[in-house]
């Protein structure tokens, strides 16, 4: 039986060359693509697949975020995260979040083809460009480490600051979420008062360094 995978990114030219690529795989079948994280938790529940191969920095909501919200309605779902960051916060947060594998998008396809098989076994992959930040994560966590977005702010309060620092009005916010305008407000005042931040510039630029959303082209 195939290994039924998503592919979930913002480029619709790597989801193209990768599905491409996945051809010659005769155990792999690609079932969906998702240009953004909400639409890749909605494919999650309608195509259950074995495998979702994650992108971090997505608009509407980033992979972060949808890796944790799949993997608490689909907690068999492996989830393997293909990213250009390299660094050690989305990293460990993608981990934390419930990902079975971390790559870096210039590693090569047989690297990312091997991680799919070792996640089916229920192993973890950490492709070796980034093994030495796991391990010093691990081995070295100073007692006064920075606390991240994802402990400090609650799931709603996360996903409204990616909407509101990409440009996306308080009105739009609430329909998207299927909450009230005046809710959405509330999170926003919320998450402004925990974080000490009372301007966009400054919780877009939080947002991005936390893996929140994406920095503008």
């Amino acid at each position: 039986m195939s290994i039924k995978i998503i592919l979930a990114d913002d480029h619709a030219m790597l989801r193209h060359g990768l599905s491409k690529s996945f051809q010659n795989e005769k155990d792999i079948e690609v079932v969906g693509q998702a240009k953004d994280g909400r639409t890749t938790v909605e494919l999650a529940r309608e195509l259950s697949p074995n495998v979702i191969i994650m992108d971090i920095g997505m608009p509407d909501l980033n992979g972060i975020e949808a890796t944790r919200q799949i993997i608490k309605e689909c907690p068999k779902v492996k989830i393997i995260a293909l990213s250009m960051h390299s660094s050690k916060n989305f990293i460990i947060e993608m981990f934390k979040a419930g990902a079975a594998g971390y790559l870096l998008k210039d590693c090569e396809f047989d690297e990312l083809v091997n991680a799919i098989r070792l996640v089916m076994t229920n192993k973890t992959y950490i492709s070796p460009a980034i093994s030495d930040v796991v391990v010093d994560n691990y081995m070295r966590q100073p007692a006064n480490a920075k606390e991240s977005a994802f402990s400090i702010l609650s799931q709603r309060e996360r996903e409204v600051l990616q909407l509101l620092t990409e440009g996306k009005a308080t009105k739009q916010i609430g329909k998207r979420l299927h909450i009230s305008a005046k809710t959405v407000e509330v999170h926003r005042l919320n998450l402004m008062n925990k974080l000490k931040i009372d301007n966009i510039a400054q919780l877009t630029k939080y947002a991005v360094q936390e893996g929140l959303t994406r920095p503008e082209p």
